[in-house]
């Protein structure tokens, strides 16, 4: 994944996971950290795009993209950290976590799974 493309899913998962009433206390506050990590490397005009971002998200993606590298945000490895840590933090928050490491015949999700197994 490229820098900036680490940047823009982070922020996406945040503005997804932010507005959840059930974001815990740590993704939210890891979400302002990263957003004012972002800040801190954007013009004006970027902080304008990063705000719209979390209004109407989507609307402003490929714009936000262009500031974040314009402003070499894809070249800070403390927001970078920041990012790929609140990803992380986002990721660990799921409601269930499940390990199927040399599983086999394993099915996981659907409202009525069905599924038939022959192993020889």
């Amino acid at each position: 994944m490229a820098e900036v493309d680490l940047v823009m899913a982070a922020l996406a998962a945040g503005t997804s996971a932010g507005l959840m009433d059930t974001a815990s206390t740590a993704v939210r506050e890891a979400y302002d950290a990263l957003r004012e990590a972002v800040r801190r490397r954007l013009s004006a005009r970027g902080e304008e795009m990063l705000d719209a971002e979390q209004v109407k998200p989507g609307a402003w993606e490929a714009r936000l993209r262009e500031e974040l590298i314009a402003s070499g945000a894809d070249r800070d490895q403390e927001l970078l950290v920041t990012a790929a840590e609140f990803r992380a933090l986002v990721r660990s928050e799921g409601k269930y976590q499940v390990d199927t490491s040399g599983a086999k015949g394993v099915q996981i999700g659907g409202d009525h799974p069905t599924q038939f197994n022959t192993f020889n």
